[in-house]
């Protein structure tokens, strides 16, 4: 067989026509990873891409939905990844254009494609034989693939021992092309995926191609490094296949985990011994009380939108709820397990607002939130409100308060009072005393106010803890 090469100086690519009436298939190599990367990344990517929420498992083809359509916008395209592993999936097809960035495991990939038209198919199968083409991807490469509506397609590993690819796709408009009327209907109720728009191939055409030797059909083999027939190139071929094996079976001792952080809010951290004389905490446990202090938590005005002390009050104690600090809720729960046995009150939340999760009759702030006690001045540019709760060991109360200041900015405090009623009381705060008043309450007020600020960014994390079942 001749093997001929051209030299490419741009990222080597090819255009394949359509032979029927629609669209050229594109592909173009983008660069080379390392020595065995694309096994590790691949998989990496899909062991995180099977916790997605929108995982499916089908066609061979496991994919996810990682952004959907927002046709309230006028936005109809959606986002998808997607992983083919060393046996390939069978082919199929599309009603829609496809285009979209992978990387090819450490053996390699082989794309196939027919671009013969339905009405060429339904006056001969063979046709799709006919115009069948394949292209070679090098090892651990990154490239770029497009293609038109009704596109056949098939991709494969060229090494037994090592997935084919993993891919980024991108569905411009998920309503294009020939669909049917289930599957329309299936989009537009944002219940789509890859599997429910693909069709494959008819019967005849299966039979046709199974008795097809794909090895010998026309081929075209990109590559980066080497020209693909060179020693250099099968050299680079022989090390990817070693190394990227090694490295996949050495990257299973490590969990394929990913973080997602969130800055807190910006803003002056001040702590003081006691509350403010006007404060509504002064009048709580009048027969006495052993420990107290307050976090206060100034903010600039270009942080707070709206001057409504009372409307961001709610939004604050939603706050403690819904963005707990993790270290305090890792403490919360050790604390948890050590009291249990003397049945000691437990909570989740930390214990200066742990009384929010309450479902007890009485008073409610914003007609949600359980309190004590609960004032809003005439202006709302002042809320507070006390939450607490009585255990076997002590009594507490705290407040939670919002003044809006100045040219619009807010204080924002945390403040708690504390009565022991027993020598374990007093030995407890005295265990936890400085933890309380240097990370718990500063930590919970932060956190808090970080959510009141932009709850958008808590849902859109909250979105990442969810699994498929």
């Amino acid at each position: 067989m001749l093997d001929t090469h051209r030299v490419s100086r741009s990222f080597p690519s090819i255009s394949l026509p359509s032979c029927g009436d629609g669209s050229p298939v594109e592909v173009a190599l983008i660069a080379q990873l390392g020595l065995g990367a694309g096994d590790a990344l691949l998989r990496d990517a899909g062991l995180r891409q099977a916790q997605h929420p929108r995982f499916v498992d089908a066609l061979d083809e496991p994919s996810a939905r990682l952004g959907g359509m927002h046709l309230a916008h006028g936005d109809a395209s959606s986002l998808y990844s997607f992983s083919v592993g060393r046996h390939g999936h069978p082919f199929h097809r599309h009603a829609g254009p496809r285009m979209f960035t992978a990387i090819a495991g450490s053996g390699g990939a082989q794309l196939r494609f027919s671009t013969v038209s339905d009405v060429q198919l339904q006056h001969d199968p063979a046709a799709f034989v006919r115009a069948l083409r394949c292209i070679d991807v090098p090892p651990d490469c990154l490239f770029t693939v497009r293609f038109g509506s009704g596109t056949w397609h098939q991709f494969v590993s060229r090494h037994p021992r090592h997935p084919a690819l993993f891919a980024l796709s991108c569905h411009a408009d998920e309503r294009s092309g020939a669909l049917s009327d289930a599957q329309r209907a299936r989009i537009d109720a944002g219940a789509a995926d890859i599997p429910s728009l693909t069709d494959t191939l008819p019967p005849a055409v299966q039979q046709v191609l199974d008795q097809t030797a794909l090895d010998q059909l026309p081929r075209v083999t990109l590559t980066l490094r080497a020209p693909a027939a060179s020693a250099l190139a099968r050299l680079c071929a022989g090390s990817r296949d070693l190394v990227g094996w090694v490295r996949s079976g050495l990257a299973r001792l490590r969990p394929a985990h990913g973080y997602i952080a969130r800055r807190a809010t910006c803003g002056t951290l001040d702590l003081h011994p006691a509350p403010p004389a006007d404060s509504l905490l002064q009048q709580a446990l009048p027969q006495g009380f052993d420990h107290q202090d307050y976090t206060r938590l100034t903010l600039p005005a270009h942080s707070v939108a709206g001057n409504s002390a009372h409307a961001l009050l709610e939004a604050v104690l939603e706050g403690f709820v819904r963005n707990p600090p993790p270290g305090v809720g890792r403490l919360m729960a050790l604390r948890n397990l050590l009291v249990t046995p003397l049945r000691l009150r437990t909570s989740p939340l930390g214990c200066p607002v742990s009384s929010l999760l309450s479902d007890a009759p009485g008073e409610r702030f914003a007609q949600r939130f359980p309190v004590h006690a609960q004032a809003t001045d005439a202006a709302d540019r002042s809320a507070e409100v006390v939450l607490g709760a009585d255990d076997r060991h002590l009594q507490f109360r705290s407040c939670v308060r919002v003044q809006m200041v100045g040219d619009g900015a807010a204080v924002i405090g945390l403040g708690t009072r504390v009565r022991t009623l027993n020598v374990f009381g007093r030995v407890y705060m005295a265990a936890i005393n400085r933890v309380h008043r240097r990370h718990i309450s500063p930590a919970m007020l932060r956190m808090a106010v970080d959510h009141a600020l932009a709850p958008e960014l808590a849902a859109a994390l909250s979105l990442q803890d969810a699994a498929p079942a």
